[in-house]
């Protein structure tokens, strides 16, 4: 009888580790497909924001249409940036995430990756006049930070045991306040205050880049089908994209060096 119960102990063990082995590659392609679509998003960012960026300004002072400080704009730069056009460009970020928050649900997995790479773009454009204001140098810098940085703390999030919920929440609580705060000093428009909530941010982010990366992770079923396991994906990575680049915003503002 004891070595029957050995055989039988011993082949439920070898199916718990084959099941865990499986479970454990099928979180690994999971958050691989969320890193990539991440990486994507903010490649696509860049490429749309360093584009715009020369289709709207000019070295030869003679094609210019306009300029705002030593930086000369062409026809399209001020169309961009000098017409109301610009509050478009702005707002058109917020529009897709409100838009993506409440419908992906209702998605296939096809147009959730479409739409989420149509926000990347619509965000490249937005964060194309960084490049009016600071030095390319002060980008790359403020890039290279916030990758480094983002990289330790979401690497934290995968694999710390410790339940990072109620960090979560208040982080949460803290991000509702920036927001209110920020839309406060869009009429006070103070520096000291837009220095003070650009360390705040990064702080909030840096937190909310671990929680989020925990979160993503336990969204992972293995018994998902293709259609909502991409959408997980897609979700979690504009999660982590937004994480990305509020770090990135705020480093710029505390960090870069502005044109002359």
């Amino acid at each position: 009888m004891s070595d029957y119960d050995r055989n039988v102990s011993a082949r439920w063990g070898t199916a718990a580790r084959t099941r865990t082995a499986e479970i454990d590659q099928g979180l690994r392609a999971y958050m691989l497909g969320v890193y990539n679509y991440m990486t994507l998003g903010l490649a696509l960012t860049g490429v749309v924001a360093f584009g715009a960026n020369m289709l709207a300004t000019t070295s030869d002072p003679s094609q210019a249409v306009s300029r705002i400080g030593n930086i000369y704009l062409t026809s399209t730069g001020l169309a961009l940036y000098g017409s109301p056009l610009r509050w478009v460009i702005m707002l058109a970020p917020l529009a897709f995430v409100m838009f993506f928050s409440f419908r992906i649900d209702r998605m296939s997995a096809a147009s959730a990756r479409n739409l989420f790479l149509a926000f990347a773009a619509a965000m490249g454009l937005s964060l194309s006049t960084i490049l009016l204001v600071y030095t390319g140098t002060s980008v790359a810098r403020a890039f290279f930070i916030t990758a480094a940085a983002f990289g330790g703390l979401s690497l934290y999030g995968y694999t710390t045991k410790r339940d990072l919920s109620p960090i979560g929440s208040f982080l949460i609580m803290g991000l509702i306040g920036l927001v209110i705060a920020s839309l406060v000093n869009l009429f006070v428009q103070s520096s000291g205050f837009q220095f003070g909530l650009s360390i705040l941010s990064v702080l909030i982010f840096a937190g909310l880049t671990a929680w989020d990366t925990q979160a993503i992770k336990e969204m992972y079923y293995s018994g998902d089908g293709y259609e909502v396991m991409t959408k997980k994906s897609v979700n979690g990575a504009l999660m982590l994209y937004l994480d990305f680049i509020n770090i990135f915003q705020s480093l710029i503002y505390l960090t870069g060096n502005r044109n002359n």
